[in-house]
């Protein structure tokens, strides 16, 4: 038994926070888990740009609307639910999610929430848990599933570093550079191949 675990931004949809800071014009808010390894530390410096701007959840929701998943995301997902369970575990927040999953036929997402007041000024986040996405691989173990994973920044790293297989997807020069245990591909057809070499079934392309 076999389960696939995929980061969501930059790996299947776009950088949502790169695509609101370059409608907005916000340098800062460029900034990724690439960039800022402590999400907490890159979490509250977006929710201090978005206080001095004056921007709520629904400018960015305005901003994800738009939005869709990267060239051939969709068949890539498509492809992996023939062939292995599926769960996308994601440092995004539910509140942004919906538009994207619906595009990507709403796979099963694990992530965050958003803590907005009553005029939707983003006012804090809720994680699920601590380092979430390795405790999530870790579970899956506990139920005796195997696990692919593949991922882009470094919030990804746990994740690929408990499960069976860990694959780095696009990932920048810098993360690829100091996680060398993991393999690095920037094309689906790529990973589809690392986790069908990674699996012990015969998994057909």
């Amino acid at each position: 038994m076999e389960v696939v675990c995929l980061d969501l931004e930059g790996v299947l949809v776009p950088e949502i926070w790169i695509g609101f800071a370059e409608r907005t014009g916000i340098d800062e808010l460029r900034a990724t888990t690439r960039d800022i390894p402590d999400y907490d530390v890159l979490m509250k410096q977006r929710l201090r740009i978005l206080d001095e701007h004056k921007l709520g959840l629904p400018d960015i929701q305005e901003v994800i609307a738009g939005m869709s998943p990267m060239p051939g995301a969709r068949e890539f997902i498509d492809w992996l639910r023939e062939r292995f369970q599926v769960v996308i575990l994601s440092d995004t927040f539910y509140e942004f999610s919906q538009p994207l999953m619906r595009q990507l036929g709403f796979p099963t997402l694990f992530c965050h929430r958003l803590i907005t007041d009553e005029n939707g000024k983003v006012v804090d986040y809720k994680l699920r848990q601590k380092d979430p996405k390795r405790q999530c691989v870790k579970a899956f173990h506990d139920l005796n599933y195997r696990v692919l994973a593949a991922g882009d920044s470094y919030n990804d790293t746990s994740m690929l570093s408990e499960a069976d297989v860990g694959v780095l997807f696009r990932a920048p020069a810098n993360v690829i550079a100091e996680f060398p245990q993991f393999a690095s591909v920037t094309e689906y057809k790529d990973l589809q191949r690392e986790f069908a070499k990674g699996s012990p079934r015969a998994i057909p392309e």
